[in-house]
């Protein structure tokens, strides 16, 4: 029993130093990489998407794609890190990142199929919702972060109070409300976990 209550004491301190530490399965390439493909898919889509306000489903195939494979691409380089380090810790940390960041996600995508199947007529709100979503999982995880991140959600927000204010009418799921928001957001990011994370000198700053 006392073995099982040490045991179980140590867990705990360790989830503690886990909050307390910077998460460094987010790398710069990759979330840079998913910016530039939200840049490029918000090029693609007017030839793509020539009239998303009639063509919603090919509108969604076209960024739920771009999120997809960002994901993917996210996902499993966290995966990939988590399973070759020899670090619990570090193990601990990717599962907590998963875990705060999460929710948004599940919310993202329980928004996009309330919308598209129920209420279709204020599709146009999607960009703005989506970008307020995100942030919010920024927000809920940025203390795993470097603290700069606080500015990267804040600007999230601020791009989906925006898409919601000025993306009616003849602005609707134009398609930089999300290479703004999202492309740009991402590259932010990238900028910010490369400068304070990744570049030789980093930890001298």
């Amino acid at each position: 029993m006392e073995l099982r209550e040490a045991l179980g004491q140590i867990a705990e301190i360790r989830q503690q130093m886990a909050r307390s530490e910077v998460f460094r399965g987010y790398r710069a390439i990759t979330v840079g990489g998913s910016g530039v493909l939200a840049v490029a898919a918000a090029v693609c889509q007017p030839y793509w998407v020539a009239s998303p306000g009639s063509e919603l489903q090919r509108y969604l195939c076209l960024w739920v794609s771009v999120a997809i494979v960002s994901a993917i691409m996210a996902g499993g380089e966290m995966w990939w890190r988590a399973r070759t380090t020899d670090s619990a810790m570090a193990r601990d940390m990717t599962v907590l990142a998963v875990e705060q960041f999460f929710p948004c996600v599940v919310v993202g995508v329980l928004l996009t199929l309330c919308i598209f199947f129920s209420a279709p007529q204020v599709a146009w709100m999607l960009p703005g919702l989506w970008s307020l979503v995100f942030g919010l999982g920024l927000f809920a995880s940025y203390r795993l972060m470097p603290r700069q991140i606080f500015w990267v959600g804040l600007y999230y927000v601020l791009c989906g109070v925006g898409c919601l204010l000025w993306g009616q009418g003849a602005s609707a799921l134009s398609p930089w409300q999300m290479g703004i928001s999202f492309g740009g957001g991402q590259l932010m990011t990238a900028a910010i976990l490369y400068w304070t994370l990744e570049r030789p000198d980093a930890g001298q700053t």
